[in-house]
């Protein structure tokens, strides 16, 4: 359980902030990085959820929870440590994902296939569900330049790159199931 009874601590304030495993890292390390845009995007989807219902926004719930599970992980180096640990590591697992995709097959069930590229909006979720998924691109390429130095949770990336696909095709069921997503039109302003 994590108890929060200060808020600040005064220990980030040369710049440098601690890992999961209690390490000490420059702020602007590829680990912070990739962990803190993860963050951004659950900020994101929070403003996304604001015009969320029912089922859709349960989903989505469960997207929330499921990025402080991806903070967790990418917080945490060195997955050859984990039995090390004082307490049970958080890593990302393949279900997670699996329930991605489970999600985009039905979801997409209920959509036309698509014909031409669309544009970000349509209806306000469309438009904030769109955002979600450029800044869960970004989550991803920060977490594989991560992947590039250091050790990363292989179903941290898989779930990232499936989320993208998610928020994309949730933004199509937001837009009245495709029928108000905004085509693009190539060279319509020649």
């Amino acid at each position: 359980m994590v108890v929060l009874n200060r808020i600040y601590t005064r220990t980030g304030d040369a710049g440098e902030t601690a890992l999961g495993d209690g390490t000490r890292v420059a702020k602007h390390s590829p680990r912070v990085a990739a962990y803190g845009t993860v963050d951004e995007l659950n900020a994101v989807l929070g403003v996304a959820r604001l015009h969320a219902e029912d089922d859709l926004d349960g989903q989505l719930a469960r997207i929330q929870n499921d990025l402080f599970d991806l903070g967790a992980d990418l917080c945490r180096p060195d997955m050859h440590k984990d039995e090390e640990a004082e307490y049970p590591v958080l890593r990302m697992v393949p279900s997670q994902v699996d329930r991605l995709e489970s999600e985009i097959d039905a979801m997409n069930k209920r959509l036309e296939p698509l014909r031409s590229f669309i544009l970000p909006g349509g209806s306000p979720l469309a438009a904030h569900l769109h955002q979600c998924r450029t800044v869960a691109r970004r989550a991803e390429r920060k977490t594989i330049e991560l992947a590039a130095v250091e050790g990363v949770n292989e179903d941290a990336v898989k779930y990232l790159n499936r989320l993208s696909d998610w928020f994309f095709v949730a933004a199509r069921i937001a837009n009245d199931e495709g029928r108000a997503d905004v085509l693009w039109v190539p060279g319509a302003n020649r």
